[in-house]
């Protein structure tokens, strides 16, 4: 199974987590969604790992893949 970085609401904190697939410890939390994001997005590089980021509901908003791109767009 592919890795996958997850920016993900801090539902007792507030701001928000960034936390890697299976893990439950997070690897970084910040105050606001930008700042998560872009730090995940150097992970996600890092790890040739897809982003997954999260709206405050918990639900995906979007996905961006970092290397291993099982569809990569044709062009």
């Amino acid at each position: 199974m592919a890795k996958s970085t997850h920016v993900v609401p801090n539902k007792d904190k507030g701001g928000w987590d960034i936390k890697q697939s299976g893990g439950q410890r997070s690897s970084g939390h910040f105050d606001t969604k930008q700042n998560a994001v872009d730090r995940a997005r150097d992970i996600s590089r890092n790890q040739d790992s897809e982003l997954v980021i999260h709206n405050k509901d918990g639900k995906i908003s979007q996905k961006d893949s970092h290397g291993n791109d099982p569809f990569p767009p044709k062009g």
